[in-house]
């Protein structure tokens, strides 16, 4: 189950460990990013989930997270892979203004009417 955006409008509270708009750093790669999207478990199918390099355990939340300075990537990372960026340095993406409001404490703040389309997950 794919939880976007426009799941948690009427103030629901998914039980997630890291909010959307909160800043990331993937422990192994260094990359910065922005998450967007979060699946309570691994969704992608068997064929990606064997070539993934890491194969983390598929039974933790999964993140979509757009790449900072990546000329518009976005990626699917387990939570086991990343941790919380304390740089505040802002992430460099196209599709940031798509979701998101400014940076404020290592987290971006979430639009109240973001697009769809081009700037879906």
């Amino acid at each position: 189950m794919l939880i976007r955006l426009s799941d948690i409008d009427g103030g629901a509270s998914p039980n997630i460990f890291y909010d959307l708009g909160l800043v990331v750093t993937h422990q192994n790669y260094g990359y910065r990013g922005v998450i967007v999207a979060v699946d309570p478990v691994c969704m992608a199918g068997d064929t990606w989930y064997k070539t993934n390099k890491t194969q983390p355990n598929r039974n933790q939340p999964w993140y979509h997270v757009l790449v900072h300075d990546s000329g518009g990537l976005s990626t699917y990372v387990a939570h086991s892979n990343l941790k919380q960026d304390t740089s505040g340095q802002a992430i460099d993406h196209p599709r940031i203004g798509c979701y998101f409001t400014k940076l404020e404490d290592g987290r971006y703040g979430l639009k109240e009417n973001h697009s769809t389309g081009a700037c879906s997950v």
